[in-house]
């Protein structure tokens, strides 16, 4: 599970930083505003990447697609890039999870048989 979110997370991270230099161009909020958000979003999807195997760290990820959702209020496209990033955020932990049961299966296979 750890490898498809860390994944969608970095794909995010650059999503994030696209929308604030959009957002930058087109909104009427300062420089400074704009790059405080997109910055601490950018460093909390990188952290996430080092979180997933900890309590909460799904949950958290969670936050981070309510809020690529939400920052389509400011960049109209992110509501679109954030539901898909929000349907890869779920597939990803839906699949890496059924994935890591069947290699915990494969592992207990393995183990028998040895």
């Amino acid at each position: 599970m750890r490898m498809l979110c860390a994944s969608t997370l970095i794909g995010e991270f650059f999503v994030i930083g696209f929308a604030g230099l959009v957002a930058m161009q087109t909104s009427d909020l300062s420089a400074g505003t704009v790059w405080a958000v997109s910055a601490t979003a950018m460093v909390l999807s990188v952290l996430l990447c080092g979180m997933l195997s900890r309590p909460g760290g799904v949950q958290l990820g969670w936050l981070l697609q309510i809020g690529l959702v939400l920052s389509g209020f400011i960049v109209p496209m992110m509501f679109i890039l954030g539901v898909i990033f929000g349907g890869l955020w779920w597939a990803s932990v839906h699949f890496g999870r059924k994935i890591d049961e069947a290699k915990a299966r494969f592992a207990a296979q393995a183990a028998d048989a040895a």
